[in-house]
């Protein structure tokens, strides 16, 4: 299924939904952030997904983490709260979905590091590099956030 991000664009399609979901900043010993090249939209992005019935929003983040890097994690901070009304991503089987993410931290426990049929590769990032990689706006602000180390979590 494919998927087109609008991001402050006035010309976007009206939500039909909201799901919560997750995405996590997990670093290696070398202070390289995971990243997951999506199949959906051709960009890279720190692993995440929506929530399941059934389960925490600590736990969303880390089963997709694990489903889509074959890492396992856990969750250690919150980076921020991410409900912009005016980002929608439209989907290809119709549905429009408003963004309600949150963002968290979270420690490396273990796993071999693989990716997902959601995705079209992975990469251990440095943070230096991370500005080359072709990412959505929203994306980059969970990174900026992440990286200015926040008193407090972004909410917004």
């Amino acid at each position: 299924m494919s998927r087109i991000d609008h991001f402050n664009d006035p010309n976007a399609p009206n939500a039909t939904s909201i799901v919560p979901s997750t995405t996590a900043v997990v670093q290696d010993s070398a202070g390289r952030i995971v990243f997951v090249r999506r199949k959906d939209n051709d960009l890279w992005a720190l692993p995440g997904g929506g929530m399941e019935p059934g389960e925490s929003i600590e736990e969303t983040a880390v089963r997709e983490v694990l489903e889509e890097t074959g890492l396992v994690v856990e969750v250690t901070g919150l980076i921020g709260v991410y409900t912009n009304p005016h980002h929608v991503m439209e989907y290809s089987d119709g549905e429009v979905r408003q963004q309600f993410s949150l963002c968290f931290t979270a420690v490396l426990k273990g796993g071999d590091l693989r990716f997902d049929d959601e995705s079209t590769d992975i990469a251990w990032v440095a943070v230096e590099r991370i500005q080359s990689l072709a990412m959505h706006p929203s994306m980059r602000l969970r990174i900026e956030h992440f990286l200015e180390r926040r008193d407090r979590p972004f909410l917004g």
